[in-house]
Order: structure tokens, then sequence, then C-alpha cells
């Protein structure tokens, strides 16, 4: 199935209200709390999500929702995460990609780190413009989440440190730069981490550090150690 074909099985809204929660989770998503989430019934959520999969926008597999094994644990349930598949569309065809591999390549051998990372930090410096640093863990949500970053918050409210609690941190589900960081991940990585640091303002409340887990962009935002209480 093409890329347009693919995007164009989102115009139903329900199968796009389904889809949008499913990928709004870091978990799987039961049939059952998808057709509550979009407020249809189960049999309809069943038939959009397959569809969903169909499409190749979701994964599917199988397994017991009640957390229990053995005899009497009932059947497996069917459940849902979005794919990894990355799907675009560009009319006319362009293929912006491979211009940002040959030009990552390029400067990767050519030692320009240090001038990719402070080209990042003006171009996000220039994306705030004249507003101030972000003000706090929610504001920076905000800004992260326009920029198609999926930001979410870890952490116990209210968590200071040294408190024995876990500290509440800004994770990113999903990395705009993700094709090319994975074939150049230290200078890509480091032109997120420099964008991220002027978008939100280096000396404000908040920061962004490198912190790289599996699936997940590879920068995290927290409060300062200069503003913590």
């Amino acid at each position: 199935m093409k890329d347009i074909d693919v995007i164009a099985v989102l115009q139903d809204p329900v199968r796009r209200r389904l889809y949008e929660y499913v990928a709004a989770q870091a978990r799987e998503v039961g049939r059952n709390e998808a057709a509550e989430a979009a407020g249809v019934a189960r049999t309809l959520a069943a038939h959009h999500l397959d569809r969903l999969v169909e499409a190749g926008l979701l994964e599917s597999g199988s397994r017991r929702l009640t957390g229990r094994s053995g005899p009497g644990a009932g059947r497996p349930a069917k459940v849902y995460t979005r794919a990894r598949v990355e799907r675009s569309v560009s009319l006319p065809a362009r293929d912006y990609r491979t211009a940002a591999e040959l030009l990552a390549e390029a400067a990767e051998e050519a030692g320009l780190d240090a001038g990719l990372c402070a080209a990042a930090r003006r171009r996000g410096e220039s994306l705030r413009g004249a507003a101030a640093p972000c003000g706090g863990l929610e504001e920076a949500m905000e800004v992260l989440a326009a920029r198609g970053y999926e930001p979410h918050l870890e952490g116990g409210e209210g968590a200071e440190e040294g408190d024995g609690g876990p500290e509440r941190v800004v994770r990113m589900r999903n990395c705009p730069f993700h094709a090319v960081a994975e074939r150049f991940p230290p200078l890509v990585c480091g032109m997120n981490l420099a964008l991220l640091e002027g978008l939100l303002g280096a000396d404000g409340p908040v920061r962004a550090r490198m912190d790289a887990r599996p699936g997940e962009c590879c920068v995290v935002v927290e409060a300062s150690k200069d503003n913590e209480h």
C-alpha cells in the first residue's frame, strides 16, 4: 500500500481517534480500552483497529490483560501498538531524507559537529523569537508538542532532589529526525540537543540533556538545577 493510501485510511474520524489514542500510549492497548477512549462499541473499534493494522499504521499482538497465567487466566486478548514504520506524503514528490543524509555524512566526515550544533542552537533561538525561556516543564511540553516530539511527563508529582522519589522529567516518544539520527546518531543527536537548548532557553527554569532510551528521542527535559526547590 502506498503512503498516500495509508494516510487516507485515517480520513475516517473514528479510525483516526483510535489511531491517535493508541499512538499516544507508551504500551499495548486492548480493544475494550481503545473503544472506551474513542466512545464507540467494542465491535466497531475492533474493525477499525484491524483496518489500521492492515494499513501498517498499527501493529497487533496478543497477551492476557489480567496479568495472570495458567488455568483460569482467560484467553489472550488482542492488543495494539503504533507501528514503527514512518509514512510521509509529498506532492509533488520530494526526497529531503536523501539530502539530509548526504549533508550529515559530509558534516561527519569533515568534523563539523561543533559548527552544526552552533547553527542548531541559533535556529532554536530564532524559533523561540522574542519569547522568554520556558517557565516550567508544562510550558516546555507545549512547545515540544508543537514541534512533533510527543512529550510525556515521568516521575512523581512534587518530587524533589534527595527525597528518594523519582524526579520529574519530560521524555519524548518521537524524534522528528529519527531516520537521519539512526544513521548518524552522535551528529544528529548533538544537533537535536543544541536545537532544543535554543528553543527552550539554556538559561531558563528548564534544561535539555542527553539521556537516550530505545524507541524515544535521545534528549530529555528537566528542571534546571539552579531552579530546583
